[in-house]
């Protein structure tokens, strides 16, 4: 057997080891592995043959990593159809999930050239933007940012904006979702995006962002999400939405 045929060897008995520990339990979701040291003592073999083993399970999205603390067992995945207007805790909710919400930032800003685009806004519009951070179960999983036409939403910065974003539109402003354009890709975290997601700088996630109509067809607003590619499994049924229409909000 040739140098790399062993490493090949090494690295899918160490994966296969690893999920017969997850799923029997031993290695329970969301629970820490031992250090990369550790794991390469136990399994007799090199740091960068152990690596290898876990970045397979990462890809695979068993495994995850936060940046300075380590590999975790991931959890079951949030199922996310883009067929149901269900707004994000609702649809976590739904799947006995618990849902925290961090506002990172709510301000006035001039539109960027993309997000005019979306919203069809004309040059140097103003937009509010909020930045938020979502965990389910105690785990940061989605970083947003949501860009709202500000002539739809007047003083909506007062509010607390923790709380369901569809909620406060109906509430407050008579306002609800129509319809939704959805464009879904994956990239890699960058910046505060790596961040918010305690990621390490060129991580795999998922993008997905999202403009939204009003029930009169109104452009409102936009969402730009990134999520933690182990995270979500957007999952479509080609049959009509219970309600008779395609659209979610998320927000």
């Amino acid at each position: 057997m040739t140098e790399t045929e062993n490493n090949r060897t090494q690295i899918a008995k160490i994966r296969q080891s690893l999920l017969q520990q997850m799923d029997s339990g031993l290695l329970p979701a969301g629970g820490k592995l031992p250090s990369e040291r550790t794991l390469s003592g136990l399994f007799d073999t090199t740091r960068i043959t152990l690596k290898d083993a876990l970045l397979a399970l990462e890809a695979e999205g068993r495994i995850y990593r936060e940046d300075r603390r380590g590999w975790f067992v991931a959890p079951e995945r949030l199922e996310y159809n883009p067929q149901f207007r269900v707004h994000f805790q609702q649809m976590a909710e739904r799947q006995r999930r618990q849902v925290d919400t961090r506002v990172v930032s709510a301000l006035g800003m001039v539109a960027a050239p993309q997000v005019s685009q979306l919203l069809g806004m004309p040059a140097l519009a103003r937009v509010l933007q909020l930045r938020r951070v979502r965990s389910l179960d105690g785990r940061v999983v989605l970083y947003v940012e949501h860009y709202l036409k500000p002539e739809c939403f007047p003083g909506i910065m007062a509010y607390d904006l923790s709380a369901s974003l569809t909620g406060l539109y109906e509430q407050v402003y008579d306002i609800r979702y129509g319809r939704s354009r959805f464009d879904i890709f994956p990239t890699a975290a960058r910046g505060e995006v790596a961040q918010a997601l305690m990621l390490a700088e060129g991580s795999p996630i998922l993008r997905i962002a999202r403009v939204n109509y009003d029930q009169s067809g109104r452009v409102i607003d936009c969402d730009i999400e990134y999520w933690r590619h182990d995270a979500i499994r957007v999952s479509v049924d080609s049959h009509p939405a219970l309600d008779g229409s395609p659209a979610l909000s998320g927000a």
